[in-house]
């Protein structure tokens, strides 16, 4: 298992700018591919974006493309998420997770997942 600590929410006005961190500890972090996910209150935890162990491949959730960008240092153990452009519908908490095997987009793609991070934008 691999122990994940998110960080970086809070409140932001719509077309506003956050950057999530996700600090990980406990193996070898850069053998596993990452993802970020969300969940809305009262909606089920979906899929925001995935990135490779080695960081050269990401993809997206359609609803995020071109907005946010996620990204990995393996050297200090952390993965990023870059959201620009935000909307209140991106209120949620958002959780990373590391995964099973690469580009997984369902929950149970991933064996260990952070706390969250609440995030929310006001209009």
């Amino acid at each position: 298992q691999v122990q994940l600590v998110e960080s970086g929410g809070g409140l932001v006005q719509a077309g506003g700018s956050l950057r999530l961190s996700c600090a990980a500890s406990g193996r070898t972090f850069s053998n596993y591919p990452m993802g970020w996910f969300r969940q809305a209150p009262g909606k089920e935890r979906e899929f925001v974006a995935g990135i490779t162990g080695s960081g050269s491949t990401s993809y997206y959730a359609d609803s995020v493309k071109g907005r946010f960008t996620i990204s990995r240092e393996n050297a200090k153990n952390t993965m990023y998420l870059q959201m620009n452009s935000l909307k209140p519908e991106d209120t949620a908490v958002y959780y990373c997770a590391a995964g099973r095997r690469p580009y997984g987009s369902e929950p149970g793609d991933f064996d260990s997942w952070g706390q969250g991070t609440r995030v929310t934008v006001s209009s």
